[in-house]
């Protein structure tokens, strides 16, 4: 039996391979691998895509989310607000800025950061928050900034997972900024790490572009202790022949996410749900089942040659990484029980009918 991955990236290159090909024949002709006009031009073309006038290519999301941070005079003993169902990244890049990660609970339905909880969490040190659009669509950005006006608190966007996505009409990082990541299994994915900054601010955006330079925008003047962080052209080939196709990939995948919707209807799981006002472009396809049974369910639809897994089973605050937050179980109860029972389907763009609906009963199969 033919196996459904988790992701398709097989798929997602056959439709690139050759755009892909002949781009970087003209690098390795050229030897601009570092920077250079493939770079500049998916910087162009990312910013105009996600709706803002600014993009700075880096190495990874994780470098994103800290330069930005960094950008914005994130440093040691500034607390940084974030949900503590998301992938360690976002806390790694607070530590690796200085910060201080503060862990709020998240909304039973979406898995996004409690706002609520985020402006209980705020103090005389809380420097930002980082809102996670998680799983494809965005946090309530416009209700975070309306509960911090008037305070010197800057909300920095984890977008790694929501290329693509609006809320009420407004993109990542409009008006602010944001951090997005490239890795090969995102919406927009590069045939390895890579990353993006995106703002409106062009005093941020020249601000993370010299961290990630070493310090400085000219060779051998170094303003401030920066780090090397910056997209290779490569990976800037890869991702401008995706971005071109990725507004037709993230309707796909909408597709395929209703098709889930109507699948799994008579089905004993919890389905995911859109917060009104979102455009979700569906980076994963996540349920909910039970937390006695997920093990079982898991290794029964991996039996069948289906790629379901878990994003993300342990919280961060349970993580041994972040034990000295001295959070223990039952500190975040919602996030709790989102990485005890979620279960993420089989979702890209060229899945099929077909496919979903031998996923679909499989699962039906599995829970019995």
């Amino acid at each position: 039996m033919t196996a459904i991955p988790l992701v398709d990236l097989q798929a997602t290159h056959a439709e690139v391979a050759e755009e892909v090909a002949i781009g970087f024949k003209r690098i390795l002709a050229d030897t601009a691998f570092i920077g250079g006009p493939e770079v500049t031009a998916f910087e162009r073309e990312y910013a105009a895509f996600a709706g803002v006038g600014h993009c700075v290519g880096v190495a990874n999301g994780t470098d994103a989310l800290e330069l930005a941070l960094r950008a914005l005079g994130v440093g040691p003993g500034d607390e940084v607000i974030l949900p503590a169902n998301t992938f360690i990244a976002t806390a790694e890049a607070v530590a690796r800025a200085g910060g201080q990660p503060v862990l709020v609970d998240v909304d039973p339905e979406t898995y996004l950061i409690d706002v609520d909880a985020a402006r209980a969490a705020v103090t005389q040190a809380t420097r930002a928050v980082v809102p996670v659009h998680l799983y494809g669509q965005h946090a309530p950005v416009e209700r975070l900034r309306a509960l911090l006006d008037g305070r010197d608190i800057a909300i920095v966007e984890d977008a790694a997972q929501s290329q693509g996505a609006t809320r009420l009409g407004v993109p990542a990082g409009a008006g602010g900024i944001a951090a997005t990541s490239f890795y090969p299994g995102k919406n927009l994915g590069a045939y390895g790490d890579a990353g993006a900054v995106v703002t409106d601010d062009e005093a941020l955006a020249s601000k993370v572009r010299t961290l990630g330079s070493h310090g400085g925008l000219r060779k051998y003047v170094h303003d401030v202790i920066g780090v090397n962080s910056r997209l290779d052209a490569l990976q800037a080939v890869v991702l401008r022949a995706k971005l071109a196709r990725l507004d037709s990939w993230n309707a796909a995948r909408r597709e395929a996410a209703g098709r889930y919707d109507r699948l799994l209807a008579g089905i004993d799981v919890v389905r995911p749900v859109t917060a009104p006002g979102n455009v979700h472009v569906w980076h994963l396809y996540v349920v909910r089942v039970p937390a006695a049974r997920r093990g079982e369910i898991l290794a029964a639809l991996n039996a069948q040659g289906i790629g379901a897994g878990i994003h993300y089973p342990v919280p961060v605050h349970l993580t041994p990484a972040f034990a000295g937050l001295r959070h223990g179980p039952g500190s975040f109860p919602h996030a709790e029980q989102a990485a005890a029972q979620v279960l993420s389907l089989p979702i890209y763009p060229q899945i099929t009918a077909v496919q979903q609906e031998r996923v679909g009963a499989a699962l039906a199969s599995a829970l019995g």
